[in-house]
């Protein structure tokens, strides 16, 4: 068992669950009651869904990878990597806004780093 891929897993799950449910109030309802065209819309509205289930798949393999005793290094570390470029994503887009306190307008970053950060020290104890 490798707790440190539990607890990412486990936060990831969250984090998509605060993704669906709070996210879809505050951000996918506003966007399609939006004047954005159609074709738009709906392919962002997509995208919102693509992120939610990777946010699950990633939450379920981190927990499936922690609470096993096979190791799976490089898969683990994908997954990091890709949380930390989400959290990059986020990050650059907030701070090139200009909003006053712009890290806490966008604070998805908050959650998606420390995922990437508990994967990372959950693979190194694979080696």
């Amino acid at each position: 068992m490798n707790g440190w891929l539990l607890a990412a897993g486990a936060l990831a799950t969250v984090t998509a669950l605060i993704h669906l449910f709070a996210g879809g109030r505050d951000v996918v309802r506003p966007l399609l009651e939006s004047a954005l065209p159609s074709e738009p819309m709906r392919t962002l509205h997509a995208v919102w869904h693509f992120a939610t289930a990777d946010l699950l798949f990633s939450g379920a393999a981190l927990i499936a990878l922690g609470a096993s005793n096979t190791t799976n290094a490089p898969l683990v570390l994908f997954i990091a990597a890709h949380f930390v470029a989400y959290s990059a994503v986020f990050l650059v887009i907030t701070l090139r806004a200009d909003w006053s306190r712009p890290l806490l307008r966008l604070p998805q970053w908050i959650l998606l780093l420390p995922v990437a950060v508990l994967a990372g020290v959950g693979a190194l104890q694979m080696y």
